[in-house]
């Protein structure tokens, strides 16, 4: 529905090449170069600079993208909006969340959406659970699934389900003998972190303070934005790190890990999140809906495992 000069324009400054514009667009490199002309003429100036083999954008060109952007995400907003009132839930849902959550929850919940919605395009962009919950307040993100417990106003926030957060490390560490681990338990032991910014880091974090250890006791090892990664280095003997159950049942299974209950016992929240809108897509209160249940629902199936 939207200007077809702005989708070949956007696909051209994406892609850095008219070939490869042409080709993502099913158009030939001439129809592309025609719509760009085209474009250029109605705005009655140059947006794109072609040289050296590369194509650059001119400052009018920077402030076409950004608008065509906007245009172009209204456009497909309303596609889908429309699409709503027959009753057929369809189009691109953009959602935000934790490596975590990524990685041990969510492909359940696209699995199972899929197979109801197949006219659903979901696109998922990881990162940390704060900065997921700044780009879903920023609207930039449809929906966002994190650690963390959100206290923006322009969020609207749910509390689908908690996972207990283990102190994990080999099999062979001297923590791997204690039925339980205080903060003070800790202390002196080599400590493999995550990313400031993730839920639990934050949740980490809290404990040592709670338990008045200060950050100058911790003997910290690394940190580490991935959660892979901190399970190949506590499993290594290099240090301890804390991550939570579902993320390493598995590990613990098969003897990689030992993994040992925080005192107090902690746990991470996993929460949706959505902007607060008075009119909000059918397609995001479905998902929201669906990610809430279904998360509660694998949570008791690993209690009653």
């Amino acid at each position: 529905m939207a200007d077809r000069r702005l989708q070949v324009f956007h696909a051209v400054a994406k892609h850095g090449s008219f070939t490869r514009a042409a080709e993502h667009l099913h158009m030939t490199q001439p129809a592309v170069t025609f719509q760009i002309k085209q474009l250029e003429e109605h705005f009655d100036t140059r947006l794109l600079d072609r040289g050296h083999g590369k194509i650059t954008l001119t400052p009018a060109g920077e402030l076409v993208l950004a608008y065509a952007e906007k245009i172009l995400g209204l456009s497909a907003e309303l596609d889908s909006r429309v699409s709503e009132l027959t009753d057929e839930l369809a189009g691109q849902i953009k959602i935000g969340t934790s490596t975590t959550i990524a990685a041990y929850w969510l492909p359940r919940v696209l699995e199972g959406f899929k197979r109801r919605y197949p006219g659903v395009l979901p696109r998922v962009i990881v990162g940390t659970s704060k900065l997921t919950e700044d780009r879903v307040a920023a609207r930039d993100l449809d929906i966002g699934l994190i650690e963390i417990a959100t206290e923006q106003q322009s969020i609207e926030r749910r509390h689908a389900t908690q996972d207990e957060l283990l102190v994990i490390c080999s099999p062979d560490h001297p923590l791997a003998k204690f039925d339980q681990l205080t903060a003070r338990d800790l202390v002196g032991h080599p400590f493999i972190d995550r990313d400031p910014g993730t839920g639990i880091r934050q949740l980490a974090d809290e404990f040592f303070e709670a338990a008045g250890v200060a950050g100058s006791e911790i003997t910290l090892c690394a940190e580490l934005g991935s959660l892979a990664a901190s399970k190949q280095l506590a499993a290594a003997g290099l240090g301890f790190a804390i991550a939570s159950k579902r993320a390493i049942h598995r590990d613990v299974e098969e003897g990689r890990l030992v993994a040992i209950p925080l005192q107090p016992r902690t746990y991470t929240p996993l929460e949706v999140i959505v902007p607060r809108d008075k009119f909000r897509s059918r397609l995001i209160t479905a998902f929201a809906d669906y990610a809430c249940e279904e998360f509660a629902r694998m949570a008791r199936e690993e209690e009653e495992a």
